[in-house]
């Protein structure tokens, strides 16, 4: 088994459901006490979301650099971020150690290939929903069209994400929002959704909505699993 390489703490609210899906998962395919190999850092979130909204990226991955190369040195294999909005700073990141990362874009895509969905909202945060790391990556490699709300609904999203979700606050009248965000993406021609922050799962679930719902953070875990306990090289 191959030692997982865990960048969490953005927000531990998540990270909390990435560490039960990883062991839960490696536990579902080798049985009795077995449980998953993981080498996790856990950064102070809220020193990464006071650079995330002053712009500041090349800071945020200075910090994720150098946690990624304490990771590496504690034995990873390879590394997952446990978070959507991150994945912006990969590329600084994978320059500066030698073990593979695990994209979360490259892994919903590749669930949403499985599933012949060839066109799919995007919630997550303004950074992910706004900018192009995340969407333009499934499009441009997968051939997925990406639709995301519009800037009032972005807006609804992005704050309930750090206002509640990564404070561990659910509540019914947040949910009732994203619902009928997620049915006004339906009615923009989704064939299905991305809960592409890893805090959503917490608020929003598949018995919620008959919209289907692609977890990334259920789907990045499953793929660790994988990649895990393959023999060959993780690529």
């Amino acid at each position: 088994m191959k030692t997982i390489g865990l960048l969490g703490g953005m927000s531990w609210e998540s990270t909390v459901s990435y560490y039960k899906a990883l062991n839960e998962g490696v536990k579902s395919q080798l049985g009795g006490l077995h449980s998953a190999k993981i080498c996790l850092y856990s950064v102070d979130f809220a020193e990464i979301e006071m650079l995330q909204h002053q712009g500041k990226w090349d800071e945020t991955a200075e910090i994720l650099s150098q946690a990624a190369k304490s990771v590496a040195a504690g034995g990873a294999d390879f590394l997952m971020i446990a978070t959507n909005t991150m994945h912006k700073v990969v590329p600084e990141i994978e320059a500066q150690i030698s073990i593979p990362i695990l994209h979360i874009a490259d892994a919903t895509a590749k669930s949403l290939m499985a599933g012949k969905i060839t066109k799919v909202g995007l919630l997550g945060t303004r950074f992910t929903m706004e900018q192009d790391f995340y969407k333009g990556r499934i499009t441009e490699k997968f051939g997925i069209d990406v639709v995301v709300p519009n800037r009032d609904d972005q807006t609804i999203v992005h704050d309930i994400i750090y206002n509640e979700l990564c404070q561990g606050e659910i509540t019914l009248n947040s949910k009732e929002k994203y619902l009928a965000i997620i049915q006004k993406l339906a009615e923009q021609g989704a064939q299905a959704v991305i809960l592409g922050c890893t805090e959503i799962a917490l608020l929003v679930q598949q018995s919620d909505t008959s919209v289907p719902l692609y977890d990334t953070t259920e789907i990045h875990a499953k793929q660790g699993v994988e990649w895990a306990l393959s023999e060959a090289r993780c690529n």
